[in-house]
C-alpha cells in the first residue's frame, strides 16, 4: 500500500486505536455536521479505520449506500464486526477512484498519512459529480509537544542513526491558504477551519497510550523490541515533564485539527 495505514509489515491496531474512541470520534462528528448534503446516493468513508466514523455516516444517511474503505486488514476486521452486513473494501487511497454515483467522500484523520496527499485530494475532488462533497479532517499537531518529543527522542540515544526513524516523522500540513488555492479551482465552494481540542486524559501515560495508536507507530515499528521499550520509556519521561497534571492529577492533551469541506 502507498499509505502508511496498512503497511503489510506492521498492521495498524484497531484495539489500540479504540482505547480513546469517544475522543477520536468527536472530530468526525464535527466534520459531518458541516456537510451540506441531505440525500446522497453513495457515501465513501475513506480510511474508515474500525468503523466509528462509518457508523456516524450510516446514522445520518440511512438511505444512502455507505461504504467503508481502508488499507488495514485489522481495521477492516474490526469495522466488519462493528457493522455486520455493511460493505467494507480494502484499497489504497492514493490510487483508488470513486464512481459516478458517489456524492460524498468523507475522510477522518487519514490523509496526513498519504504520500503527496494534496494531489490525491485534488484528484478525488475533481472526480466527484457537480454538487458532490469532499469532507476531510486531519491532525495539525506536528508542533505540539507530544509530536515534537517523538522527534527529539528519536534523534538521541542508541537508535539515533536508524534511517527508518527519520522517515517516521510526519511532515507539516500546508496552510489553509495552500489548501484553498489547491482545491478552489475545481470546486464551487470551500470551507477550511481549525478546531483545538483539549482532551482530558488520566495522566502522562495515557498520552503515550493515545499516540501508540497513531503517530508513535512509525517510530516504534522502526526499532527492534529492546530498543522499542527504551524509546517508549524515554518518551514517557519527556511527556511527563511536558504535560503537568492539573489539580486532580489529570492532564490536558491539546490537539489541533484542520477541517476542509469542498463542494464540487
Amino acid at each position: 500500500m502507498a499509505d502508511k495505514r496498512g503497511n503489510p509489515a506492521s498492521d495498524w491496531s484497531a484495539r489500540q486505536y479504540l482505547k480513546f474512541e469517544d475522543e477520536r470520534t468527536r472530530p468526525p462528528r464535527d466534520l459531518l455536521a458541516q456537510v451540506p448534503l441531505d440525500r446522497p446516493r453513495r457515501v465513501v468513508d475513506l480510511g474508515c479505520g474500525p468503523g466509528n466514523s462509518t457508523e456516524l455516516l450510516i446514522e445520518r444517511y440511512a438511505d444512502a449506500d455507505v461504504i467503508g474503505l481502508d488499507s488495514s486488514p485489522d481495521m477492516l476486521r474490526q469495522a466488519r464486526e462493528r457493522l455486520p452486513g455493511r460493505p467494507f473494501v480494502q484499497a489504497d487511497i492514493s490510487t483508488w477512484a470513486p464512481d459516478g454515483e458517489t456524492d460524498l467522500l468523507f475522510a477522518n484523520a487519514v490523509f496526513q498519512w498519504v504520500p503527496n496527499h494534496t494531489a490525491v485530494l485534488r484528484r478525488l475532488l475533481a472526480a466527484l459529480p457537480e454538487g458532490g462533497v469532499l469532507a476531510v479532517q486531519m491532525p495539525d499537531n506536528t508542533e505540539e509537544p507530544a509530536l515534537a518529543l517523538m522527534r527529539e527522542v528519536a534523534a538521541s540515544g542508541p537508535w539515533a542513526g536508524n534511517a527508518r526513524l527519520k522517515e517516521a516523522t510526519r511532515t507539516d500540513l500546508p496552510t489553509p491558504e495552500g489548501y484553498y488555492d489547491l482545491l478552489k479551482p475545481v470546486c464551487a465552494r470551500i470551507d477550511v477551519w481549525h478546531i483545538n481540542y483539549n482532551h482530558v486524559l488520566a495522566g502522562p501515560e495515557a498520552i503515550v497510550e493515545w499516540f501508540k495508536g497513531s503517530s508513535l507507530r512509525p517510530y516504534t515499528d522502526a526499532l527492534d523490541p529492546s530498543q522499542r521499550a527504551d524509546y517508549l520509556a524515554a518518551y514517557t519521561a519527556r511527556i511527563a515533564a511536558a504535560y503537568k497534571p492539573r489539580f486532580d492529577g489529570k492532564v490536558l492533551l491539546k490537539f489541533p485539527r484542520l477541517f476542509i469541506v469542498a463542494v464540487r
